[in-house]
This record gives structure tokens, sequence and C-alpha cells, in this order.
């Protein structure tokens, strides 16, 4: 193990085959999680209680990650996130549209602004922010979550600007729709040969943390299959 990876959102389905992608391929990886949820982190990993809501939680998953002199921090990969649909703009009240901030945006800000001082004094390291299809191609319905992950989106590419000359790059993928037990369940009848694998997807944030990806920062990543 020569790097570390810090792995938010490793509970989902996403998460579990992104610890798995990482672990296979020599990583280190530490994954925060609530302490009511840590037994749901796959085996293997370096399980942290911490909520990514909180500075401090934040706070704690870095310095975790960063933790281990054999294994520097070289990657943090944002998953956490969330996704409520509603009414349109206008029936939708303000309370629903910023918990959409508070679910997709303040955990990817918090994990990444507490990473990054440990990146920089590793000699730089990658950051893989999730954002989503709809916030290039919006859909009625889904203003919060629209608007979040477009936030992400710009957020991200910020990171990319404020931290390129301490060799930190950071991307974004934009998955469509993922194929995932919880996907399946709310959408029976959609033709899920069409939907993207949560294995092919960790294995993008796999080549997005490594030295492959070396050149190649502020990129927005379609990761649409045929969806």
């Amino acid at each position: 193990m020569n790097n570390t990876a810090l792995v938010t959102g490793g509970t989902g389905g996403l998460g579990s085959a992104t610890i798995a992608t990482f672990l296979a391929a020599g990583w280190r990886v530490v994954a925060p999680a609530r302490p009511g949820s840590i037994d749901r982190l796959p085996s293997g990993v370096v399980a942290v209680p911490a909520d990514l809501g909180d500075p401090a939680g934040a706070a704690a998953a870095a310095a975790a990650a960063a933790g281990d002199p054999e294994a520097p921090l070289k990657a943090v990969i944002n998953l956490v996130g969330g996704y409520a649909g509603g009414g349109l703009i206008a029936d939708t009240p303000v309370e629903e549209f910023e918990a959409m901030f508070t679910a997709n945006l303040r955990p990817t800000y918090l994990a990444t602004a507490a990473a990054l001082p440990h990146l920089v004094a590793a000699g730089g390291g990658s950051v893989v922010c999730v954002s989503s299809r709809a916030a290039v191609a919006p859909f009625p319905g889904a203003a919060g979550y629209v608007a979040a992950k477009a936030a992400v989106l710009a957020f991200a590419e910020t990171v990319a600007v404020e931290y390129r000359k301490q060799n930190v790059r950071c991307n974004t993928v934009l998955p469509s729709v993922i194929d995932t037990p919880a996907n399946r369940l709310s959408m029976p009848d959609a033709d899920h040969s069409r939907w993207v694998a949560p294995a092919r997807i960790a294995e993008t944030f796999l080549f997005l943390a490594s030295d492959a990806s070396a050149p190649t920062s502020g990129a927005r990543i379609p990761v649409y299959g045929q969806a």
C-alpha cells in the first residue's frame, strides 16, 4: 500500500464498488460513516465514525486518511449525496430546495476542504467529485437536486483552479442512472441494461486518482452508458 484514498459514501452501492476497486489496486482506503452505519462498510477499509455534514467529522476523517506516513493521502473520492424530486419550482418549499445542497454540496465541500492541506503536504493528489447528468441536462421536478449538483461542478472546478500550483487536481464525474438495487427497485420497468454498473464508474474514479490522469484537471467526465 503506497497511497491512501479517502472514500466518502462508502456504505452505498457505488461506494462499496469504489472501495473494492481501490483495495484491489493496492490502495489503503479510509471510509468515514456515521456511527450507526459503520458495520455496512466493506471489509478491508479503515473505518472512521464521522458525520461529514459536520466540520469536526470531516476533519477527523481527513486526519485518519493522512495518518499513515507509509501511505500518504493522495486521493479524495466524494460520493456522499442524495436525490429528492418534487414539484415545479413555484411549488417547492425553500426548505426542500436547500436540503439538496445540504445532502450533496455540504459534505463534498467539508471533506475536500479538510483534506486539501494534507494533499498539499503530501506533494499533491487528486480530488474527485460526483455531480450528475441533471446538472447539465435538467429535467422538471428536481430544482434543488439539479442546482446542488451544478454547484458541485462549480466547486470542483474552483478547487482545480485554486490548487493547481500545489499539484492537486480536481475532476468531476457525471453519472446518469447507476445500476444499483435501489434504482432498480424505484424503476422496475426501465431497461436496466442501459444503465452503468457501479464497478465501471469506480474504474473511472481509480483512473482519475492515478498518475495515468496526471494532465487532467477541471474536467467534467460523463458516465452515462446508454441511459
